[in-house]
């Protein structure tokens, strides 16, 4: 049926009345070799699965509901942070208290969820994250491993908040988070990395877990692709969530170029009495630009702290 927000809903599944629901959130595209298989296992240890088919041209959408899952449609491929944000939506709506984010394609073992919920029923995080590169050694090819480690530490420097795999999909969130969490339209696969971005803006603790992954078959992106959209989209959340250090870093960086060279332009009117006129009109334009940028970096931090002072996300 449709819901009053377009999205098509095809099964319901079964829902506990348990008033700690767990629920597995599944976004899929194209996945239908792997998704029913992927939620089978995954309802093993969740009180429910709703899988967030975002426009697939394939059977997903009706392999998923006939393997017990809610599965809800999008009309056409908006992309993994919308089908993560209508997911949670959804989550929200049925009151549950935990979530798990499980990828579709088979990679996450769902035998390791209840090592992500532990964390949470301790109440020792917000947010626990599955890591590949925690003490548990998976069989993943060498150039995965060097995009993932470069994408985890641009996201870490970017964020502030450290962690051994910030490209995992293999999370659990609290009520907390779950209320807390919301993707930028349009982010497509940097929705891991903005999940940093928003642990630090929230407050919110994170902790990992080690957790085994399996690489069934080739990506089905290229890897360069993917890197740079990720990378694009790190540097778009840079911007908006610390502008202070989008803006701040560059504009000292050129400032400190501009300032190095009207010291050399100094020496060497000093020393030979004649002015490097071509140097120092570079040194002047350069010490414009990084106080411009400087102070851009500053203005727009403190709008956004106001904004945040008063509830605006």
């Amino acid at each position: 049926m449709l819901a009053e927000n377009g999205l098509e809903v095809l099964g319901s599944g079964t829902v506990t009345d348990s008033p700690q629901l767990r629920i597995a959130v599944i976004a899929a595209y194209n996945e239908d070799r792997f998704i029913g298989s992927v939620v089978l296992k995954t309802r093993r240890y969740v009180d429910h699965v709703i899988v967030v088919d975002d426009g697939s041209t394939d059977q997903t959408a009706e392999i998923a509901g006939q393997a017990g899952a809610t599965v809800i449609r999008h009309e056409k491929n908006c992309g993994k942070a919308e089908a993560v944000n209508t997911g949670l939506a959804r989550a929200r709506e049925m009151d549950a208290a935990v979530v798990v984010l499980i990828d579709a394609d088979g990679q996450h073992d769902p035998a390791e969820i209840p090592a992500l919920l532990a964390p949470l029923d301790a109440q020792q995080a917000d947010i626990v994250v599955g890591s590949r590169f925690l003490g548990v050694r998976s069989p993943i090819p060498r150039w995965r491993i060097l995009g993932q480690h470069a994408l985890t530490v641009a996201t870490n420097v970017a964020s502030g908040v450290p962690l051994t795999d910030s490209q995992s999909g293999f999370r659990a969130l609290s009520r907390k988070a779950l209320q807390t969490l919301a993707f930028r339209p349009g982010g497509g696969f940097s929705v891991e990395s903005e999940m940093q971005f928003l642990v630090q803006q929230h407050r919110l603790s994170i902790i990992e877990v080690p957790v085994r992954m399996t690489y069934v078959e080739r990506s089905k992106r290229n890897p360069f692709t993917h890197g740079f959209q990720v990378l694009n989209g790190i540097l778009a959340l840079v911007s908006q969530h610390r502008p202070l250090f989008f803006f701040g870093i560059p504009g000292i960086v050129i400032l400190a170029l501009g300032l190095a060279l009207g010291a050399l332009v100094v020496d060497r009117y000093n020393t030979y009495q004649t002015l490097a006129v071509g140097y120092a009109l570079i040194s002047v334009l350069l010490d414009i630009i990084g106080i411009q940028t400087l102070f851009t970096g500053i203005i727009l931090h403190s709008i956004r702290a106001f904004l945040s002072e008063n509830g605006h996300s």
